[in-house]
Protein backbone atom coordinates (compact mmCIF):
# COMPACT_ATOMS: atom_id res chain seq x y z
CA UNK A 1 0.00 0.00 0.00
CA UNK A 2 1.41 2.95 -1.29
CA UNK A 3 0.11 6.55 -0.42
CA UNK A 4 1.06 9.84 0.94
CA UNK A 5 1.55 10.84 4.56
CA UNK A 6 1.17 13.98 6.58
CA UNK A 7 3.09 14.53 9.75
CA UNK A 8 0.93 16.56 12.33
CA UNK A 9 2.20 18.15 15.60
CA UNK A 10 2.03 16.94 19.34
CA UNK A 11 -0.93 18.85 20.36
CA UNK A 12 -2.97 17.48 17.07
CA UNK A 13 -1.72 14.09 18.20
CA UNK A 14 -2.98 14.28 21.47
CA UNK A 15 -6.03 15.75 20.44
CA UNK A 16 -6.60 12.28 18.36
CA UNK A 17 -5.72 10.13 21.26
CA UNK A 18 -8.29 12.11 22.88
CA UNK A 19 -11.17 10.49 21.07
CA UNK A 20 -11.37 13.49 18.51
CA UNK A 21 -10.85 12.88 14.68
CA UNK A 22 -9.70 16.64 13.23
CA UNK A 23 -6.67 17.88 12.90
CA UNK A 24 -6.23 21.67 12.15
CA UNK A 25 -4.28 22.43 9.42
CA UNK A 26 -2.45 24.80 12.06
CA UNK A 27 -1.46 21.70 13.10
CA UNK A 28 0.14 20.15 10.19
CA UNK A 29 3.72 19.97 10.27
CA UNK A 30 3.98 18.73 6.96
CA UNK A 31 1.91 17.59 4.28
CA UNK A 32 4.55 15.73 1.91
CA UNK A 33 3.02 17.01 -1.33
CA UNK A 34 -0.61 15.00 -0.42
CA UNK A 35 -2.95 15.22 -3.29
CA UNK A 36 -6.52 17.29 -2.17
CA UNK A 37 -8.81 15.09 -1.51
CA UNK A 38 -6.18 11.79 -1.15
CA UNK A 39 -6.48 9.49 1.50
CA UNK A 40 -3.19 9.68 3.26
CA UNK A 41 -1.48 8.19 6.28
CA UNK A 42 -0.95 10.45 9.24
CA UNK A 43 2.27 10.54 11.31
CA UNK A 44 2.84 12.16 14.78
CA UNK A 45 5.62 14.36 15.46
CA UNK A 46 7.74 11.08 16.06
CA UNK A 47 6.97 9.43 12.80
CA UNK A 48 4.27 6.94 14.34
CA UNK A 49 1.64 6.27 12.44
CA UNK A 50 -1.72 7.59 13.80
CA UNK A 51 -4.45 6.53 11.64
CA UNK A 52 -5.72 6.88 8.26
CA UNK A 53 -7.88 10.52 7.02
CA UNK A 54 -9.01 12.18 4.25
CA UNK A 55 -6.54 15.53 3.51
CA UNK A 56 -8.07 19.00 2.43
CA UNK A 57 -5.99 20.95 0.96
CA UNK A 58 -8.08 24.35 1.53
CA UNK A 59 -10.39 23.85 4.47
CA UNK A 60 -8.87 24.76 8.03
CA UNK A 61 -9.52 20.98 8.89
CA UNK A 62 -6.88 19.27 7.23
CA UNK A 63 -7.37 16.05 8.12
CA UNK A 64 -10.60 14.10 9.11
CA UNK A 65 -9.83 10.17 10.57
CA UNK A 66 -11.26 7.55 8.61
CA UNK A 67 -9.73 4.73 10.80
CA UNK A 68 -7.47 4.82 13.83
CA UNK A 69 -5.73 1.76 11.79
CA UNK A 70 -3.67 1.84 8.68
CA UNK A 71 -6.11 0.52 5.97
CA UNK A 72 -6.96 0.64 2.66
CA UNK A 73 -10.18 2.97 2.35
CA UNK A 74 -11.78 0.77 -0.98
CA UNK A 75 -15.07 -0.19 -1.52
CA UNK A 76 -15.07 -2.70 0.92
CA UNK A 77 -13.90 -0.61 3.76
CA UNK A 78 -17.10 2.00 2.04
CA UNK A 79 -19.16 -1.04 1.97
CA UNK A 80 -18.60 -2.13 5.47
CA UNK A 81 -19.10 1.31 7.00
CA UNK A 82 -22.03 2.20 5.03
CA UNK A 83 -23.82 -1.25 6.20
CA UNK A 84 -23.08 -0.82 9.72
CA UNK A 85 -25.01 2.58 9.21
CA UNK A 86 -27.89 1.28 8.04
CA UNK A 87 -28.02 -1.40 10.28
CA UNK A 88 -28.17 1.40 13.49
CA UNK A 89 -31.19 3.20 11.26
CA UNK A 90 -33.20 0.09 11.35
CA UNK A 91 -32.69 -0.50 14.98
CA UNK A 92 -33.65 3.24 16.28
CA UNK A 93 -35.86 4.50 13.26
CA UNK A 94 -39.45 3.53 13.53
CA UNK A 95 -42.88 5.34 12.37
CA UNK A 96 -41.40 7.52 9.36
CA UNK A 97 -40.17 6.45 5.91
CA UNK A 98 -38.13 9.64 6.14
CA UNK A 99 -34.84 9.50 8.09
CA UNK A 100 -30.79 10.42 8.11
CA UNK A 101 -28.74 7.42 7.22
CA UNK A 102 -25.37 8.40 7.56
CA UNK A 103 -24.31 11.51 10.16
CA UNK A 104 -20.71 11.83 8.61
CA UNK A 105 -18.22 11.61 11.56
CA UNK A 106 -20.52 9.81 13.87
CA UNK A 107 -21.25 7.59 11.16
CA UNK A 108 -16.95 7.28 10.93
CA UNK A 109 -17.82 8.66 7.21
CA UNK A 110 -17.05 12.15 8.35
CA UNK A 111 -18.10 14.44 5.23
CA UNK A 112 -20.75 12.01 4.34
CA UNK A 113 -24.25 12.66 4.58
CA UNK A 114 -27.54 10.53 3.40
CA UNK A 115 -31.34 11.17 3.80
CA UNK A 116 -33.76 8.91 2.99
CA UNK A 117 -37.05 10.08 1.61
CA UNK A 118 -39.25 6.82 0.90
CA UNK A 119 -37.86 5.44 -2.30
CA UNK A 120 -35.30 8.13 -2.45
CA UNK A 121 -31.71 8.61 -1.64
CA UNK A 122 -30.27 12.24 -0.69
CA UNK A 123 -26.53 12.38 -0.94
CA UNK A 124 -24.14 15.63 0.43
CA UNK A 125 -20.60 15.16 0.27
CA UNK A 126 -19.26 18.17 1.99
CA UNK A 127 -15.32 17.34 2.04
CA UNK A 128 -12.82 16.96 -0.96
CA UNK A 129 -12.17 13.18 0.40
CA UNK A 130 -15.56 12.12 0.21
CA UNK A 131 -16.53 14.05 -3.26
CA UNK A 132 -14.07 12.00 -4.54
CA UNK A 133 -15.65 9.16 -3.89
CA UNK A 134 -18.96 10.29 -4.45
CA UNK A 135 -19.54 7.35 -7.60
CA UNK A 136 -18.21 4.73 -5.29
CA UNK A 137 -20.44 5.82 -2.38
CA UNK A 138 -23.73 6.11 -4.88
CA UNK A 139 -22.49 2.74 -6.25
CA UNK A 140 -22.43 1.00 -2.55
CA UNK A 141 -25.82 2.44 -1.72
CA UNK A 142 -27.91 1.52 -4.76
CA UNK A 143 -26.92 -2.30 -3.99
CA UNK A 144 -27.45 -1.61 -0.37
CA UNK A 145 -30.49 0.20 -0.59
CA UNK A 146 -31.99 -0.24 -3.73
CA UNK A 147 -33.87 3.20 -3.94
CA UNK A 148 -35.39 4.36 -6.81
CA UNK A 149 -32.85 7.06 -7.45
CA UNK A 150 -30.16 9.05 -5.45
CA UNK A 151 -30.20 13.10 -5.41
CA UNK A 152 -27.34 15.12 -5.13
CA UNK A 153 -27.82 18.20 -2.78
CA UNK A 154 -24.02 19.57 -3.09
CA UNK A 155 -25.31 23.28 -2.79
CA UNK A 156 -24.03 23.96 0.77
CA UNK A 157 -21.92 26.49 2.06
CA UNK A 158 -19.39 24.57 3.19
CA UNK A 159 -18.35 22.98 0.02
CA UNK A 160 -16.72 26.49 -0.44
CA UNK A 161 -14.40 26.09 2.63
CA UNK A 162 -13.26 22.97 0.63
CA UNK A 163 -12.66 24.94 -2.99
CA UNK A 164 -15.95 22.34 -3.98
CA UNK A 165 -18.26 23.76 -6.24
CA UNK A 166 -22.37 23.58 -5.75
CA UNK A 167 -24.18 20.88 -7.94
CA UNK A 168 -27.65 19.65 -7.15
CA UNK A 169 -29.81 17.30 -9.38
CA UNK A 170 -29.63 13.82 -10.12
CA UNK A 171 -26.39 11.41 -9.36
CA UNK A 172 -27.56 8.11 -9.63
CA UNK A 173 -30.96 6.46 -11.53
CA UNK A 174 -34.00 8.94 -11.89
CA UNK A 175 -35.03 10.70 -9.11
CA UNK A 176 -38.07 12.31 -8.23
CA UNK A 177 -37.54 15.85 -7.03
CA UNK A 178 -39.98 16.07 -5.31
CA UNK A 179 -41.65 12.98 -2.79
CA UNK A 180 -44.23 12.63 -0.35
CA UNK A 181 -42.94 11.27 2.76
CA UNK A 182 -44.53 10.20 6.49
CA UNK A 183 -43.24 11.24 9.49
CA UNK A 184 -44.87 10.29 12.82
CA UNK A 185 -47.95 9.85 10.22
CA UNK A 186 -47.78 12.82 9.31
CA UNK A 187 -47.72 13.51 5.26
CA UNK A 188 -45.25 16.13 4.38
CA UNK A 189 -44.25 17.06 0.79
CA UNK A 190 -40.32 17.47 0.76
CA UNK A 191 -38.51 19.34 -2.19
CA UNK A 192 -35.01 17.12 -2.87
CA UNK A 193 -34.32 19.85 -4.96
CA UNK A 194 -34.12 22.99 -3.31
CA UNK A 195 -35.59 22.35 -0.12
CA UNK A 196 -34.29 22.58 3.78
CA UNK A 197 -31.31 20.68 4.50
CA UNK A 198 -31.89 17.84 2.01
CA UNK A 199 -35.68 18.30 0.98
CA UNK A 200 -37.38 18.85 5.22
CA UNK A 201 -36.09 18.95 8.86
CA UNK A 202 -35.63 15.25 10.07
CA UNK A 203 -33.51 15.76 13.12
CA UNK A 204 -36.49 16.68 15.20
CA UNK A 205 -38.55 13.87 14.68
CA UNK A 206 -38.96 12.96 18.14
CA UNK A 207 -38.98 16.38 19.55
CA UNK A 208 -42.22 16.92 17.64
CA UNK A 209 -43.84 14.44 19.81
CA UNK A 210 -42.61 15.52 22.44
CA UNK A 211 -43.42 19.16 22.24
CA UNK A 212 -47.18 17.69 21.07
CA UNK A 213 -47.46 15.42 24.12
CA UNK A 214 -47.61 18.31 26.85
CA UNK A 215 -49.36 21.07 23.96
CA UNK A 216 -52.38 22.88 25.45
CA UNK A 217 -54.60 26.06 25.17
CA UNK A 218 -53.66 28.37 21.85
CA UNK A 219 -50.54 27.50 20.60
CA UNK A 220 -47.96 29.63 18.95
CA UNK A 221 -44.77 27.91 16.53
CA UNK A 222 -42.60 30.64 16.21
CA UNK A 223 -39.92 30.07 13.00
CA UNK A 224 -42.15 27.08 11.65
CA UNK A 225 -40.64 26.60 8.36
CA UNK A 226 -42.02 23.50 6.69
CA UNK A 227 -44.87 23.46 9.70
CA UNK A 228 -43.39 20.42 11.42
CA UNK A 229 -44.18 21.44 15.40
CA UNK A 230 -47.73 23.15 14.09
CA UNK A 231 -48.55 20.16 12.22
CA UNK A 232 -48.12 17.73 15.33
CA UNK A 233 -49.90 20.18 17.93
CA UNK A 234 -52.56 20.97 15.20
CA UNK A 235 -53.45 17.30 14.89
CA UNK A 236 -54.23 17.07 18.93
CA UNK A 237 -57.00 19.58 17.39
CA UNK A 238 -55.08 22.40 18.93
CA UNK A 239 -55.67 25.65 17.51
CA UNK A 240 -52.08 26.88 15.91
CA UNK A 241 -50.81 29.84 15.12
CA UNK A 242 -47.30 29.04 12.81
CA UNK A 243 -45.08 31.82 12.11
CA UNK A 244 -42.09 32.32 9.64
CA UNK A 245 -40.38 35.42 7.67
CA UNK A 246 -39.73 33.18 4.69
CA UNK A 247 -42.68 33.22 2.24
CA UNK A 248 -41.68 29.95 0.44
CA UNK A 249 -41.10 28.45 3.91
CA UNK A 250 -44.80 29.61 4.75
CA UNK A 251 -46.54 28.02 1.40
CA UNK A 252 -44.48 24.76 1.87
CA UNK A 253 -46.16 24.60 5.34
CA UNK A 254 -49.33 25.36 4.25
CA UNK A 255 -49.13 22.75 1.62
CA UNK A 256 -47.71 20.31 4.49
CA UNK A 257 -51.47 21.20 6.35
CA UNK A 258 -53.80 20.71 3.26
CA UNK A 259 -51.74 17.18 2.40
CA UNK A 260 -52.82 16.49 6.06
CA UNK A 261 -56.46 17.79 6.14
CA UNK A 262 -55.53 20.39 8.72
CA UNK A 263 -57.77 23.46 8.99
CA UNK A 264 -57.06 24.86 12.35
CA UNK A 265 -53.39 26.50 11.62
CA UNK A 266 -53.42 29.91 11.02
CA UNK A 267 -50.09 30.73 8.68
CA UNK A 268 -48.53 34.73 9.39
CA UNK A 269 -45.83 36.03 7.85
CA UNK A 270 -43.62 37.90 10.24
CA UNK A 271 -40.12 38.17 11.97
CA UNK A 272 -40.52 36.29 15.14
CA UNK A 273 -38.71 38.42 16.81
CA UNK A 274 -41.13 41.56 16.28
CA UNK A 275 -44.36 39.53 16.49
CA UNK A 276 -43.12 38.38 20.25
CA UNK A 277 -42.38 41.96 21.53
CA UNK A 278 -45.17 42.60 19.84
CA UNK A 279 -47.73 40.11 21.34
CA UNK A 280 -46.53 40.57 24.72
CA UNK A 281 -47.04 44.62 25.04
CA UNK A 282 -50.60 43.95 23.40
CA UNK A 283 -50.89 41.19 26.70
CA UNK A 284 -51.51 38.32 24.72
CA UNK A 285 -51.86 34.76 26.13
CA UNK A 286 -51.15 31.32 24.63
CA UNK A 287 -51.02 28.05 26.36
CA UNK A 288 -47.88 26.97 24.37
CA UNK A 289 -44.69 28.73 22.66
CA UNK A 290 -42.34 26.42 20.44
CA UNK A 291 -39.25 28.31 19.54
CA UNK A 292 -37.49 26.41 16.73
CA UNK A 293 -35.07 29.14 15.39
CA UNK A 294 -32.17 28.92 13.17
CA UNK A 295 -28.49 28.70 14.25
CA UNK A 296 -27.95 32.39 15.78
CA UNK A 297 -24.25 30.81 16.31
CA UNK A 298 -22.79 29.68 13.25
CA UNK A 299 -19.09 30.42 14.42
CA UNK A 300 -17.83 30.92 18.53
CA UNK A 301 -17.17 34.65 17.83
CA UNK A 302 -20.89 34.74 17.41
CA UNK A 303 -21.82 33.33 20.27
CA UNK A 304 -22.50 36.54 22.23
CA UNK A 305 -24.48 37.81 19.89
CA UNK A 306 -26.18 34.86 19.53
CA UNK A 307 -26.72 34.70 23.17
CA UNK A 308 -28.56 37.75 23.33
CA UNK A 309 -31.05 36.65 20.79
CA UNK A 310 -31.84 33.97 22.58
CA UNK A 311 -32.38 35.96 25.43
CA UNK A 312 -34.96 37.97 23.74
CA UNK A 313 -37.23 35.57 22.33
CA UNK A 314 -37.71 33.49 25.19
CA UNK A 315 -37.91 36.38 27.22
CA UNK A 316 -40.59 37.87 25.08
CA UNK A 317 -42.14 34.16 24.66
CA UNK A 318 -42.50 33.59 28.25
CA UNK A 319 -44.16 37.00 28.79
CA UNK A 320 -47.19 35.39 26.98
CA UNK A 321 -47.03 32.70 29.01
CA UNK A 322 -49.47 32.13 32.39
CA UNK A 323 -49.05 29.49 34.60
CA UNK A 324 -49.24 26.12 33.35
CA UNK A 325 -47.91 27.34 30.26
CA UNK A 326 -45.63 25.47 28.28
CA UNK A 327 -42.33 26.75 26.17
CA UNK A 328 -40.26 24.40 24.06
CA UNK A 329 -37.18 26.66 23.21
CA UNK A 330 -34.91 25.02 21.07
CA UNK A 331 -31.39 25.51 19.33
CA UNK A 332 -29.33 24.51 16.58
CA UNK A 333 -26.15 26.10 17.39
CA UNK A 334 -23.51 23.54 18.06
CA UNK A 335 -21.30 26.43 19.78
CA UNK A 336 -24.89 27.12 22.24
CA UNK A 337 -24.60 23.96 24.83
CA UNK A 338 -27.28 22.87 26.42
CA UNK A 339 -25.82 24.17 29.66
CA UNK A 340 -25.43 27.41 28.14
CA UNK A 341 -28.97 27.28 26.89
CA UNK A 342 -30.54 26.77 30.10
CA UNK A 343 -28.26 29.77 31.67
CA UNK A 344 -29.72 31.84 28.94
CA UNK A 345 -33.53 30.85 29.55
CA UNK A 346 -33.27 30.89 33.50
CA UNK A 347 -32.31 34.77 32.82
CA UNK A 348 -35.18 35.51 30.77
CA UNK A 349 -37.45 33.67 33.04
CA UNK A 350 -36.30 35.96 35.35
CA UNK A 351 -36.38 39.45 33.33
CA UNK A 352 -39.84 37.92 32.48
CA UNK A 353 -40.91 36.98 36.11
CA UNK A 354 -41.59 33.44 35.49
CA UNK A 355 -40.77 30.23 37.70
CA UNK A 356 -40.16 27.32 34.75
CA UNK A 357 -39.95 23.83 35.59
CA UNK A 358 -38.02 21.41 33.20
CA UNK A 359 -39.98 19.10 31.54
CA UNK A 360 -37.64 17.17 29.61
CA UNK A 361 -33.88 17.85 27.70
CA UNK A 362 -33.83 16.77 24.68
CA UNK A 363 -31.48 16.71 21.78
CA UNK A 364 -31.50 15.10 18.10
CA UNK A 365 -33.60 12.37 16.61
CA UNK A 366 -31.51 9.25 16.99
CA UNK A 367 -30.97 8.48 13.27
CA UNK A 368 -28.29 11.66 14.14
CA UNK A 369 -26.54 9.89 16.34
CA UNK A 370 -23.82 11.51 18.40
CA UNK A 371 -19.88 10.11 18.80
CA UNK A 372 -18.88 10.87 22.47
CA UNK A 373 -15.50 12.10 21.67
CA UNK A 374 -16.38 14.77 18.99
CA UNK A 375 -18.64 17.31 20.61
CA UNK A 376 -19.21 18.50 17.15
CA UNK A 377 -21.80 15.79 16.36
CA UNK A 378 -23.93 17.06 19.08
CA UNK A 379 -25.75 20.37 17.62
CA UNK A 380 -29.39 20.43 18.63
CA UNK A 381 -31.08 21.20 21.94
CA UNK A 382 -34.35 20.83 22.62
CA UNK A 383 -35.97 22.17 26.20
CA UNK A 384 -39.76 21.49 26.99
CA UNK A 385 -40.49 23.96 30.17
CA UNK A 386 -43.89 24.72 32.20
CA UNK A 387 -44.36 27.97 33.66
CA UNK A 388 -45.49 27.40 37.25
Amino acid sequence: MSRSTVSIRSRAADRLDAGHTWVYASDVASANEAEPGSVVTVLDSKGRSVGTAHYSSTSQIALRLLSREIEEIDRNFLARRLDRALAHRRLVVSGTDACRLVFSEADQLPGLIVDRYGDMLVVQTLTQGMDAMKGQIAAILDELCQPAGIWERNDVAVREKESLPFITGPLLGDPRPTVEVRINDILFASNLASGQKTGVYLDQRENYLAAARYAHGEVLDCFTSTGGFALHAARKGLSVEAVDSGAAALEAAKDNARLNKLTNIRFRQADAFDLLAGYRGMGRRFGTVILDPPAFAKTKSALTGAARGYADINRNALGLLGPGGILVTCSCSHHMSEAMLLETVAEAALDAGRTLRVLERRTQAADHPVLLTVPETLYLKCLVLQVL
